[in-house]
């Protein structure tokens, strides 16, 4: 007898459909899963039998055959687990239904019989949205992820048994409801506050003005000064990310496998901060069957790299790409798939390899040529992809002792959020702005309509090009971080003042920085 029952695989941030097929027939008995397996979906005969047994249903003693379709695309992980059990029990007649046909389902069985959570169950319910299928059976721990996704009911298991008894009507289940908008209300909560940063006034300006555009940043400063701590408390002022936003994130982190029962949305901005040592390919993603990188994980976030010089040359070099394009592409040898990469990145480095060229307190000890050097790790490229470069100094004995009050992260990110309100009726009215949500996202023909400085500050602007030798690049960049300090300060044209502070912010002199 033969029983049908569809289900989903992800590929990528997408999900495919695929329909689980058994055959029971006669001969000796057998259990063959064909369709392109993996390892793990090869194993799951054995989660199959014992599940079945231990829930009190008979496994039949027959010739089964599981096809896996369409069979020319490989099939990996243990999500296929619930869909052969419910159609092996169909196809040996231990229950009759009629709803096969309208739902899918995913799930991995243990071998108890009770459904466990597997990833990329958002993905999956957005694909069976698209396939017209009435409902998704899921685990019970990625039901509140799956129901983020509208018009198509959730309905999460907890065992064999509780799904054969959805399917055969013994039990009704009613469709899983997540209140989006509460969990995007508690984004915000616990998170470290600009008020516990001591001094650094610069630094803080750089910081808003980031936030405010979507603008990349490299802190210098000897080691101590705050540089770390000043780049936790960005996402703090940050706007808060809307539910479509949130959507797009989670999928992110959905398909990774880093969402649980504790965790089922991601409602806040991401922030990641790899370690040094991280490889490029953690950091860009890939691997066998390609998975998100940190890039990808740091989508509409933030990406801080400390010592930035630390991190191997070809781990940064893979930033180019996501950075200009917000996306990276992962090939390998029988599929490519793209991730989304639209990050903040915020990188911190110390002046010189024992971090105290220029510090007034100590002397360094450091060679030119070993300086030159450790300056030398950062591409020019790479370099050119900065928008906002500034000196976090140490603090004074003053700075530390005092106790005067700072301004906390809810004053900053009001003005940021405002900031960001001018940037969204600018691009609503420009042509080609819908794919914009910040000045930092802005192309270059873009730039150039909406990003035009008044007289004096085309004179200045001219000067800056003549005297830092800044390419195309730069040049853009520097007009993207003045359009910005304009919209802090509610101006409609941009005036020196602002273009200074923005020429300011990419004053390092690269031919200096890279000792040629």
């Amino acid at each position: 007898m033969l029983a049908r029952l569809h289900s989903h695989a992800v590929l990528g941030m997408d999900a495919y459909p695929v329909e689980v097929e058994t055959d029971l027939g006669w001969g000796l008995p057998a259990f063959t899963i064909v369709g392109l397996p993996d390892a793990s979906v090869r194993e799951a005969k054995e989660r199959v039998r014992a599940g079945i047994a231990n829930s009190g249903y008979e496994f039949p003693l027959r010739r089964i055959t599981v096809n896996l379709a369409p069979a020319n695309v490989r099939k990996e992980g243990p999500l296929f687990d619930l869909p052969i059990a419910v159609s092996l029990l169909a196809a040996s007649s231990q229950f009759v239904s009629e709803m096969l046909e309208e739902y899918s389902a995913v799930g991995e069985l243990s071998l108890d019989g009770s459904v466990r959570s597997v990833r990329g169950v958002l993905a999956i319910a957005e694909g069976a949205r698209r396939s017209g299928r009435r409902g998704l059976l899921v685990p019970a721990a990625n039901a509140a992820e799956a129901a983020l996704v509208g018009g198509i009911e959730i309905i999460g298991v907890s065992s064999l048994r509780q799904a054969v008894a959805f399917f055969s009507g013994d039990e009704a289940l009613a469709p899983a409801k997540v209140d989006g908008l509460a969990l995007l209300g508690t984004a915000g909560s616990g998170q470290p506050d600009l008020a516990d940063v001591r001094g650094q006034e610069l630094a803080r300006r750089a910081l808003e003005v980031c936030a405010a555009g979507g603008h990349n940043m490299l802190m210098i400063g000897p080691p101590g000064s705050g540089k770390t701590m000043l780049a936790r408390r960005l996402p703090s002022i940050l706007p808060a990310l809307g539910m479509e936003e949130t959507i797009e994130v989670t999928r992110v982190y959905s398909v990774a496998g880093l969402l649980g029962g504790s965790r089922p949305v991601v409602a806040g901005r991401p922030f990641r901060s790899p370690h040094h040592t991280i490889s490029h390919i953690g950091l860009a993603g890939g691997g066998a069957s390609p998975r998100p990188g940190e890039v990808s994980l740091a989508h509409l976030g933030v990406l801080f790299l400390d010592e930035l010089p630390e991190f191997s040359r070809l781990a940064l070099e893979t930033l180019r790409q996501p950075l200009e394009d917000g996306m990276i592409s992962v090939s390998r040898a029988l599929i490519s798939v793209t991730f989304p990469a639209r990050f903040m990145l915020v990188a911190a480095m110390n002046p010189c390899p024992c971090g105290h060229l220029g510090d007034a307190r100590r002397e360094c000890v450091c060679p030119p040529q070993r300086i030159d050097a450790y300056r030398g790790r950062i591409s020019g490229p790479l370099l050119d992809r900065i928008d906002v470069v500034v000196e976090v100094r140490g603090l004074t004995r003053k700075e530390l002792t005092g106790t005067g009050s700072r301004e906390a992260s809810a004053s900053v990110a009001a003005r940021v959020a405002a900031a960001r309100q001018r940037q969204r009726r600018r691009f609503a009215g420009a042509a080609g702005g819908d794919a914009c949500f910040c000045n930092a996202q802005m192309p270059a023909g873009i730039t150039e309509r909406l990003c035009r400085p008044d007289a004096a500050a085309v004179q200045l602007l001219e000067q800056a090009i003549d005297r830092l030798a800044l390419s195309a690049r730069a040049h853009h960049r520097i007009l993207k971080v003045a359009r910005t300090i304009a919209d802090l300060d509610g101006a409609e044209v941009i005036g020196a003042a602002h273009l200074a502070e923005a020429i300011g912010y990419r004053g390092i002199d690269r031919q200096a920085w890279h000792g040629c």
